[in-house]
């Protein structure tokens, strides 16, 4: 579908323009009730709030368009692109290998089981820890 052609969205821009009035009826009714006698600053946070509501009615609607027009193939070309993540944004993992190079332990059991105590004194540690405060 063409990008150029426009579309009769008369329901949605309906909807969009009921949101935004309704927005900012509710908006001008918390301005009434902050200047009211039993008015305060909740009543003044609301009267701001509700016209960044209708504001948002209309961006969203907007974007909607956008998208909807937006030319399928652009779409698909931007999709196919390569994007890679750098090497270096994590810390390397490290490999059973590694560490087993480390302890000089060739028996991977082992290290498994050296690995798993350490972790259970590690949350032993931290339970005394917790208990204590």
């Amino acid at each position: 579908m063409s990008g150029n052609r426009r579309r009769s969205r008369p329901a949605l821009v309906l909807l969009v323009v009921a949101g935004a009035v309704t927005c900012l009826a509710l908006g001008w009714w918390q301005w009434e009730r902050f200047e009211a006698v039993g008015g305060n600053g909740q009543n003044l946070g609301y009267a701001f709030q509700w016209p960044l509501f209708a504001a948002f009615f209309i961006y969203a609607y907007r974007r909607f368009v956008q998208l909807e027009d937006a030319d399928p193939a652009e779409a698909e070309k931007a999709a196919d692109e390569v994007r890679e993540i750098p090497a270096d944004v994590l810390p390397p993992r490290p490999t059973v290998d590694a560490v087993a190079a480390e302890d000089g332990s060739d028996d991977l059991e082992l290290l498994q089981v050296q690995q798993y105590n350490e972790y259970l004194a590690e949350l032993a540690a931290r339970e005394n820890d917790r208990s204590t405060t």
